[in-house]
């Protein structure tokens, strides 16, 4: 533990001594600020309307109207920035040649590996904990739901998890880090799209390609669902990414 626990270090202090961590952070919270007082106020404005009809009024739910459409756009911009976040994690010990040097340590692949996803996990989740903090006043001045706000936040982040899995895999492939950020978007927006695949195809394709969505895992706990299957899925995921670059690095090391 002691092993990991300096790999973290390492890494977080790599992150904020160049501007990297602090320009994907700034620019995640810009974005979540401005869908959020974008969508609270066209809320505003709706209930204004509705206000002189009670019956409609009572109808209008903030979760649905502002939380819900927030989460959709949060996933929308992680998938944008989270590949910017994984792809220095093994390229940049490539290209500065620390990456022999790293290996040859008495710290076991499993544990470099561990150490390096839990620093990208700690960025991710100081993302998340700071771009929650408007919706606080939601809860003071109005009277959301917290279960689909607390799920949907967790939703992020285990999706967010799922996304540094895959995009530390292609950090271990290659040295260059804009290849490494290129690969891994590219292979998150293919299977977010494959929901809409999915919407053509029929029978058994139709459940497969819809189970290997991102987007339908998520959906659900936007709307206060929580299905062990999700949690399954993205766990699954962000496993088998780590389990292929540690795989990808075993052989490197012994090469």
């Amino acid at each position: 533990m002691k092993a990991i626990w300096s790999i973290i270090k390492k890494e977080l202090l790599s992150y904020f001594t160049s501007p990297i961590a602090y320009i994907i952070i700034f620019t995640f919270l810009l974005l979540s600020g401005f869908f959020f007082y974008s969508l609270v106020s066209w809320f505003n404005s709706v209930a204004m309307q509705l206000a002189q009809n009670p019956y409609y009024y009572q109808q209008i739910n903030i979760n649905q109207m502002v939380f819900s459409p927030f989460f959709h756009n949060l996933s929308i911009v992680l998938l944008l920035m989270l590949p910017l976040l994984s792809m220095r994690l093994f390229s940049e010990e490539k290209k500065m040649g620390t990456e022999e040097l790293l290996f040859t340590s008495p710290i076991s692949v499993t544990q470099i590996i561990t150490g390096k996803y839990l620093a990208s996990l700690l960025i991710l989740l100081i993302m998340l904990v700071l771009s929650a903090i408007p919706a606080v006043f939601t809860f003071i001045y109005g009277n959301p739901e917290v279960m689909p706000f607390l799920l949907g936040y967790l939703g992020l982040f285990l999706m967010g998890a799922a996304f540094l899995g895959l995009g530390i895999f292609w950090s271990a492939i290659t040295e260059n880090q804009i290849v490494s950020a290129v690969l891994t978007f590219g292979t998150l927006l293919l299977f977010w799209v494959l929901s809409w695949v999915g919407y053509s195809a029929h029978g058994l394709w139709q459940s497969v390609l819809n189970y290997l969505s991102f987007f339908e895992h998520f959906d659900s706990m936007t709307k206060g669902i929580f299905d062990t299957t999700d949690l399954v899925y993205y766990l699954s995921f962000a496993f088998f990414g780590l389990f292929l670059t540690h795989s990808v690095i075993q052989s490197r090391r012994w090469r």
